[in-house]
């Protein structure tokens, strides 16, 4: 993201991802800058202590939404709490016992949340710049200065191992390849080298190094499919111009790409229901909606702005506006924008609880997580 010294943590990421004018070949040298080391050794088996917070405390905030049920354009939706978290929040990924995860770049850890009490329960130290989380049997963090991913234990909150992978990983996603055993197969998009690592997840090892194309950003898993979506991105900043506005599809089988759709220009997130249905979040302010059966793109949904992460409960499409830090949510049905929700400064992350419906949209200038749920009425039970 960065290239020069900013006191501003948007400033200091914005060549790094939120311009998509900008090459990303001149990262190595902002990192130099910046005085941040490259680590090349092999860190597998690295352990690094858990820090147990006392829980912070979350604050009562129901922002102003619109609709015919809350304030103008929000829908059912509000902002039911701000919780506190680390410096610079970007990835948040939510797991199975609605345990939310969000990754603070500045500060180098993981915020742990109780998503019922939404408190911070534990704030675990990773690799420096970190930047995605995802969560399977074990939490998954890339960490771009080290160009590691550091594998967390859910149920202590340790490190157990750091491995390394590609230049600049950004996004992550897990395959919990079996619900019998532990079996995470883990996909990180690095966006200098144009790959995909693949990590088996229990002996945190690279297994496969797939090339997609040039600066990858997103990643997503139909793991009914064994299926991975990667978004790339086309970028200037360097002449000659490098990339492609696309999807690559990946058979994960294989570990070959067997498809590029493409789609809005600079694809930043991508996301994925159980049903096949693709959706890439576009800087351009537009969702490129994909049938993953046939890789081509069904409908094109202008939400405006500049989008930065989507998620999807396979209801409703959440996709967060970094331009002007709000959250839109779009019908899966009718591919209209049926709300939008004002959040923090600096909105960048969105994950949602597909069984509560309850969204999390980590804000970077104001070091939050932003909450948000459905109000339930005769017309939206919820």
């Amino acid at each position: 993201m960065t290239l020069s010294v900013s006191d501003s943590s948007r400033d200091r990421d914005a060549v790094k991802r939120d311009e998509p004018t900008r090459g990303r070949r001149r990262m190595t040298a902002a990192l130099a800058v910046t005085g941040a080391v490259v680590i090349a050794g092999t860190l597998a088996g690295c352990r690094g202590p858990s820090t147990a917070d006392a829980p912070a405390p979350s604050t009562s905030s129901a922002a102003p939404s619109t609709g015919e049920q809350g304030p103008a354009g929000q829908g059912p939706y509000s902002v039911t709490a701000t919780v506190p978290v680390g410096k610079d929040p970007t990835g948040v990924a939510v797991g199975l016992n609605k345990t939310v995860y969000v990754v603070n770049s500045d500060d180098g850890t993981l915020s742990v949340i109780d998503g019922p009490t939404r408190t911070v329960t534990a704030t675990v130290p990773v690799g420096k710049d970190p930047f995605g989380v995802a969560v399977g049997w074990d939490v998954y963090v890339t960490n771009r200065a080290d160009n590691t991913v550091s594998i967390i234990d859910r149920r202590t909150r340790e490190v157990t191992a750091t491995v390394p992978v590609g230049n600049y990983p950004l996004d992550v996603a897990v395959d919990p390849a079996t619900r019998t055993r532990p079996t995470d197969i883990v996909y990180v998009a690095n966006t200098n080298d144009g790959t995909v690592s693949v990590i088996d997840g229990p002996t945190g090892t690279v297994t496969a190094t797939v090339p997609v194309g040039a600066n990858p950003s997103g990643v997503a898993v139909n793991p009914a499919e064994n299926i991975i979506y990667v978004g790339t991105e086309h970028i200037c900043g360097n002449l000659p111009c490098t990339g492609e506005n696309a999807v690559s599809v990946i058979d994960g089988a294989t570990h070959t790409v067997t498809a590029t759709v493409p789609v809005g220009a600079n694809p930043r997130s991508v996301t994925q229901t159980a049903s096949g249905t693709v959706y890439a979040a576009n800087y351009d302010g537009t969702v490129s909606v994909i049938d993953g059966k046939t890789n081509t793109v069904t409908a094109t949904v202008p939400v405006g702005g500049n989008l930065v992460g989507i998620s999807t409960d396979g209801v409703s499409v959440y996709v967060v506006n970094g331009s002007d830090n709000t959250m839109s949510v779009i019908d899966a049905e009718t591919r209209a924008v049926t709300a939008t929700v004002p959040v923090g400064n600096g909105a960048a992350g969105v994950t949602v609880d597909a069984r509560t419906h309850t969204v999390y949209v980590t804000n970077r200038d104001d070091g939050t997580m932003s909450v948000i749920e459905r109000r339930q009425s005769a017309n939206h039970p919820g």
